[in-house]
């Protein structure tokens, strides 16, 4: 949730840590920082002030290849793959612990990197890396094989055995949770893993990789290669030596992975790409103040760079101009300001790219409905990339800014006259990802928690995420899930061993 309830620094304290911070910007291959086979660097800028943070190597096919050897190699070794489950618990479970001593360093470089409020990677972000590895670690040595009732004279063996290397292809909104998303379940089931981050946020990555090493993991199980898309990506999709290929990020990209897969070893691919996600907001609502709270969280945290963002707000029309207003003043009191000031409610947008496609949908959006609060593009002391909460009412349901994905502080407000219009417009979407729910009527909640297509309905809330709940998507938002014991049917396989006695 945003903000925490007391600052962990003032704006000054963060400041003064952000000038001493010293990012790493080499790749991270084979347990060694090393510079790209090219000699290639990329700048890796501040989107709040167009400050450059460093120099980043380029990783290109080259150092793909040089990735995915020494993943290879250790997991053939067995350093990793066939260590005790104790000891990959220990491991991890110290890595968890390594996390939260650097939470400051961390948090730091995810919010000077792609523009997210210090204070929210702070007290969300980090700390939810740290969780999310500590969790995987407790479930290596609880999770049993099985054995098959053949009948006398026979052992059928069931075991899950990890898949070799993982290829983790993760985007720019939530730099180090997604990486932690994709490695702590890859590693704990015993999988070697090649990261690529996202070529706007690569630096929390490549100081993980560090303090994995730091807590014990061998040479070659935890590889960072930063670069493009369209070069490292591209080369790890299609790379026949890496057996999965986990991504999160659009829905265009996603597609190519499952291209690339197809073009080399048929590699499972697993995909949690775009959303659109609706919240509905019943009539009979117990408190409409929360929900309005709660309505602009999900559309205003972390400048709307969510996939499932609550972009969508279906209204009942009885409380539709009255819930309106409390949304207009949510988005008030969300205005963009510096990244490392405790006080801002957003922060900035993550590249200039980025930027300029926000207020193309929005100036579109503006030629078709009534744009009731924000719509500007803002800069901080002539810098910067930020955006005005905005908020459009009486949207066309069939409308571009309903239907495409922003990825931006753009809440489009759509009223409605019954539960099946609300359903259907709901559900009129290439997206499944998430959707939330507000009623005072625990039928209603059960009924149409069931008929919204959607991998994740939060009711009377938004977002809801844990360790413990798998978390994507129905549709084009992909397939296969992050989180939860569900996640490690992802990373692993299962093998028969049959014996005859």
């Amino acid at each position: 949730m945003s903000g925490a309830s007391t600052s962990f620094h003032s704006y000054q304290e963060w400041q003064n840590l952000a000038d001493q911070l010293r990012p790493r910007h080499q790749l991270f291959i084979n347990g060694r920082f090393e510079d790209a086979a090219s000699g290639k660097c990329f700048a890796s800028m501040n989107p709040a002030n167009n400050a450059i943070l460093a120099e980043v190597a380029e990783g290109d096919s080259a150092d793909i290849d040089r990735a995915v050897m020494a993943a290879r190699t250790a997991f053939d070794k067995g350093v990793w793959s066939q260590e005790t489950p104790q000891n990959r618990k220990a491991v991890l479970l110290k890595l968890a612990d390594l996390i939260r001593d650097n939470l400051e360093e961390l948090a730091l470089l995810d919010s000077m990197d792609m523009g997210k409020l210090v204070e929210d990677a702070a007290a969300v972000d980090v700390p939810g890396s740290a969780a999310f590895f500590q969790w995987y670690a407790e479930a290596i040595d609880k999770i049993y094989d099985e054995i098959a009732p053949t009948g006398a004279g026979n052992l059928a063996l069931i075991t899950k055995e990890p898949l070799g290397v993982v290829g983790a292809v993760v985007p720019w909104n939530f730099p180090l949770d997604m990486a932690t998303w994709k490695a702590a379940a890859a590693l704990a089931a015993g999988n070697s893993v090649v990261l690529k981050p996202a070529e706007q946020s690569p630096l929390s990555a490549l100081r993980l990789a560090e303090l994995a090493m730091e807590a014990g993991l061998p040479e070659g199980v935890f590889n960072v290669v930063t670069g493009y898309g369209e070069t490292a990506g591209k080369a790890l999709g299609i790379h026949n030596d890496v057996d999965c290929l986990a991504f999160t990020g659009s829905t265009p990209v996603g597609k190519m992975f499952q291209q690339y897969a197809g073009q080399s070893n048929m590699k499972q691919v697993w995909l949690e790409t775009g959303g659109k996600s609706p919240n509905l907001i019943f009539a009979d609502t117990d408190d409409l103040d929360a929900a309005a709270a709660m309505a602009a969280f999900g559309i205003f945290f972390n400048q709307g760079e969510v996939c499932s963002a609550n972009s969508r707000l279906l209204v009942e029309r009885s409380i539709h101009q009255e819930f309106l207003d409390r949304m207009i003043t949510q988005a008030h009191a969300h205005q963009p300001d510096d990244p490392l000031n405790p006080a801002a409610k957003m922060g900035a947008i993550v590249s200039k790219e980025q930027h300029q496609r926000i207020m193309a949908m929005i100036e579109d959006g503006k030629t078709y409905a009534d744009c009731v609060v924000g719509g500007e593009a803002v800069q901080l002391n002539g810098k910067g990339y930020f955006v005005q909460p905005t908020i459009f009412n009486d949207v066309p349901p069939d409308s571009l800014i309903a239907k495409e994905e922003i990825f931006g502080p753009v809440l489009s407000v759509i009223p409605f006259d019954s539960e099946d219009e609300a359903l259907a417009m709901a559900n009129d979407s290439i997206y499944g990802l998430a959707a939330s729910l507000w009623t005072g009527s625990l039928s209603r909640a059960h009924r149409l928690s069931k008929r919204l297509h959607a991998g994740t309905v939060s009711v009377n809330t938004v977002d809801a995420l844990s360790p413990m709940t798998p978390f994507g998507g129905f549709k084009q938002s992909g397939y296969g899930r992050d989180l939860s014991l569900h996640a490690l049917d992802k990373y692993t396989a299962l093998k028969t061993t049959w014996i005859k006695y």
